[in-house]
């Protein structure tokens, strides 16, 4: 079954990881200001797309270098709030934004592949329903934080790499945002 075949429509919503789906990813390090932030390619016109698709949008992300003081909450609020920005000039609208600060050895509920992140969206927000969610992301810990919610999963990844143990942790698999958002809309 394809998500075409799923038929999405407004009573679906959309879970997004942020770096390496919305931002490139700085491997080794963390986007700390405005300036190292860097969207994919195409990732505010996918998101205009994906908001005409999809009832509501979240962002749900993990950012640890708050708890390890790489960062703090106001540096993330600035660079939160200039991407929306973005995103809403190029017609898209994110309903909101969680992230958890938490370090990952700190075990947050919060902290993907826990669910407390989709849990607060869902006390907020009663009408989502997880069976007709879709998480989207770049790791395995997004792909077990949509399945441990029933979630279909979208696998990001532009590495040739193939993932043969942990495969049945997605049901699709893009290179980016933006190839998504193309697919859903032919």
């Amino acid at each position: 079954m394809t998500l075409k075949e799923i038929k999405i429509d407004k009573s679906w919503t959309l879970f997004l990881d942020r770096d390496g789906v919305i931002n490139k990813k700085i491997e080794g390090d963390y986007v700390k200001s405005w300036d190292a932030f860097e969207f994919t390619y195409k990732a505010p016109e996918a998101i205009k797309l994906l908001s005409d698709i999809f009832g509501k949008i979240f962002i749900v992300t993990n950012q640890q270098g708050i708890g390890k003081e790489f960062m703090t909450e106001d540096d993330l609020k600035r660079i939160h709030h200039k991407m929306l920005k973005e995103i809403e000039m190029s017609g898209g609208k994110i309903e909101k934004i969680y992230h958890c600060p938490s370090r990952d050895e700190d075990m947050s509920p919060l902290r993907k592949p826990d669910t407390g992140m989709a849990l607060k969206a869902k006390t907020e927000y009663p009408d989502i329903c997880f069976e007709r969610s879709v998480m989207l992301g770049d790791s395995l810990s997004d792909m077990e934080f949509g399945r441990k919610l029933n979630m279909t999963n979208v696998f990001i990844s532009n590495k040739k790499q193939t993932i043969s143990s942990k495969n049945n942790m997605f049901d699709l698999r893009f290179e980016s945002l933006f190839e998504f958002s193309q697919y859903l809309c032919r």
